[in-house]
């Protein structure tokens, strides 16, 4: 019989804590850009099933680097944009590291991770993943409500010893549970392993485009204004905006994603003013125009930008319902550098 997978017994090593003026730091950086998915407290589950960030073994088997890279690189094709100045972001280096020290601050230094002296069989593995994974991660073309683990850029970073940690210990509190001990012996975690070591491809590199700084506000500004249905006063369907664009209709589309999502793919003549930097908001003439906002999350970005067009006085405001995610998948017209999926790349389903 196969002997059960098992857990980590070594201790974490000893670390210095961060400088408190650096958690403080993080702490704001933190507020700022990451709280209106990830949750106050970085619990998560504030908007699209943002995972916890301060779950035990988490903390435990992500090292710096690991966090880092999801920061400043983001997930594509996810609601998690890339923050990094590198992938046009706010966020230097020492940013992304003063939050990787706020995080770290919620929990335990990172372990030194075992390995496996078996052979992982990968189509053993897809298999597994099949039966007991995808109805919580969802498949290459679907998403589920878990972390979508074919994502290349996920996969880059995961190292073989941090994926068979996560499926042997799990990420209590949250939905994902203990694999190991009774549940699943150990040959078939080194089999789940191997499968998704076997779905890495190189991850979209940066692009060296940006987004052009004269771009015009209105859409079709000698058009007539459109008539949108709204549900709950708050949210226009994409379908009615899409025959707006068709008619060559008069309005103002706010992309709320980080300015890689814009130039990645976005909605024709949408400008890119991210939740984050509400200043880009000013340009938008408040005239009557109907302005609509999306994100991929898919309301609560753009909900911050509605939100704060309502407290300035803008009268026709609505979020896209469903997210630019929902777009996508419909075949809706789209606009920008990356339209061509990546191979394995996650392709998030319409309904989230």
């Amino acid at each position: 019989m196969a002997h059960a997978a098992p857990s980590v017994a070594s201790a974490p090593r000893a670390a210095a804590a961060a400088p408190a003026s650096e958690i403080a730091k993080g702490a704001s950086l933190y507020a700022h850009y990451c709280a209106l998915c990830h949750a106050d407290d970085a619990t998560g589950y504030a908007a699209d099933n943002a995972p916890s960030l301060v779950s035990r073994t988490f903390l435990e088997s992500a090292s710096d680097t690991f966090i880092a890279a999801g920061i400043r690189d983001g997930r594509p094709s996810t609601a998690m944009g890339a923050y990094g100045k590198n992938r046009h972001g706010p966020l230097e280096d020492a940013d992304i590291a003063a939050i990787v020290a706020f995080l770290r601050s919620h929990g335990p230094a990172p372990l030194s991770l075992p390995g496996s002296a078996l052979k992982g069989d990968a189509v053993h593995g897809g298999a597994l993943f099949h039966d007991e994974c995808e109805k919580c991660h969802g498949t290459a073309t679907e998403r589920k409500t878990a972390i979508n683990l074919y994502n290349p850029q996920f996969l880059a970073s995961a190292s073989p010893d941090f994926l068979r940690y996560a499926i042997v210990n799990g990420r209590p509190p949250t939905p994902m549970p203990s694999f190991g001990a009774a549940h699943m012996p150990a040959q078939q975690i080194e089999d789940l392993v191997a499968w998704l070591e076997s779905k890495k491809v190189a991850p979209p590199a940066p692009v060296a485009a940006e987004v052009p700084k004269d771009l015009p506000v209105v859409i079709n500004p000698k058009g007539k204004a459109p008539s949108f249905t709204l549900r709950e006063d708050r949210f226009v369907s994409a379908e009615q905006v899409k025959q707006a664009l068709a008619a060559h209709k008069k309005l103002v589309i706010v992309d709320a994603r980080s300015p890689a999502d814009w130039i990645g793919f976005h909605i024709p003549g949408a400008i890119s003013a991210p939740y984050y930097a509400v200043k880009e908001l000013e340009r938008i003439p408040n005239d009557g125009t109907w302005v609509l906002a999306y994100c991929a999350c898919p309301h609560h970005a753009s909900g911050a930008v509605v939100d704060y067009l309502r407290e300035h006085g803008y009268k026709h405001t609505a979020v896209i319902d469903e997210g630019i995610l929902f777009w996508k998948a419909q075949g809706y017209p789209l606009a920008g550098t990356a339209l061509e999926k990546a191979p394995n790349a996650a392709a998030p389903a319409g309904s989230r």
